[in-house]
């Protein structure tokens, strides 16, 4: 056996077989198996860009917060707040809301503010702040101030939460 592997022979016909064979097996398994995930990849971005649109047909206030006129709409924390709130099953009196003045900062104005709330679950948190954002594309949550967990129950938190409006 071990002499087949000294005759040269075997070197001068296996090998340029081998090497043929690799673009052929190349231009025969891979290369559709690529043009199939190519037409996958297609058909998802298809796919995505008509959610896209439906997703734009359904809430363009929310990319221009523009009246007909082309005027800017004022934002206004305590009513974003509050709609949010609702939404999110937060009653109105475990939440607190301070907002600052508009200052310019970094050739932009913006707008501060503090929403604590009480008594809230985990999730209707992650809720709250997730819709908000959603919501207004100019608005972020800024920092967590504080989260405390209270004591003797399973999912109740008090949490102070800074917002940050960008006009």
């Amino acid at each position: 056996m071990k002499e087949i592997y000294k005759n040269p022979t075997l070197y001068y016909i296996l090998v340029p077989v081998v090497i043929a064979l690799w673009p052929l097996s190349f231009w025969a398994v891979y290369l559709p198996e690529a043009e199939g995930k190519l037409k996958d990849d297609q058909n998802q971005c298809m796919e995505a860009e008509r959610i896209i649109g439906a997703i734009l047909d359904l809430d363009q206030s929310r990319l221009k917060s523009s009246d007909a006129n082309g005027t800017v709409a004022d934002f206004d924390y305590a009513s974003a707040v509050a709609e949010i709130a609702r939404l999110c099953k937060i009653r109105a009196a475990n939440y607190r809301l301070s907002s600052g003045r508009i200052v310019p900062t970094d050739g932009r104005r913006s707008q501060s503010a503090s929403v604590v709330l009480k008594d809230i679950g985990i999730a209707t948190l992650a809720e709250f702040v997730s819709r908000v954002q959603l919501r207004w594309p100019k608005l972020q949550c800024v920092q967590l101030r504080k989260l405390i967990k209270k004591r003797d129950l399973p999912d109740s938190w008090d949490a102070d939460l800074e917002f940050k409006y960008y006009y």
